[in-house]
């Protein structure tokens, strides 16, 4: 059984910082990309960040420039640091790892970003 655990979120102004992480753990053999989705109240659920295993990145180009993420392979765990926040990022984050051919999910944290 696989298990994502996501920490991190929460409630900061506009213009704060928030960092998020997400550790695997469970029957995992190897893990290729892991990344970081978002979804806000009555939208879909969009990618926000992801990282291969040779720690190539992407990014949407609403985070580009603000949000950074990073992985630790010997952790098997993957972060998510967030600058500049914005009210329009305030969403419901998930984690999401996959492993051979099989995405796993987390189980979403919240980030606010509200004065």
């Amino acid at each position: 059984q696989v298990q994502l655990v996501e920490s991190g979120g929460g409630l900061v102004q506009p213009g704060g910082s928030l960092r998020l992480s997400c550790a695997a753990s469970g029957s995992i053999f190897s893990i290729n990309s892991m990344g970081w989705y978002r979804q806000a109240p009555g939208k879909e659920r969009e990618l926000v960040a992801d990282i291969t295993r040779s720690f190539s990145t992407v990014y949407a180009d609403s985070v580009q420039g603000r949000f950074t993420i990073s992985r630790d392979n010997a952790k098997r765990s993957v972060y998510l640091q967030m600058n500049s926040l914005k009210p329009e990022d305030t969403a419901v984050y998930y984690c999401k790892i996959w492993s051979g051919s099989r995405p796993y999910w987390g189980q979403g944290t919240q980030v606010t970003v509200s004065s």
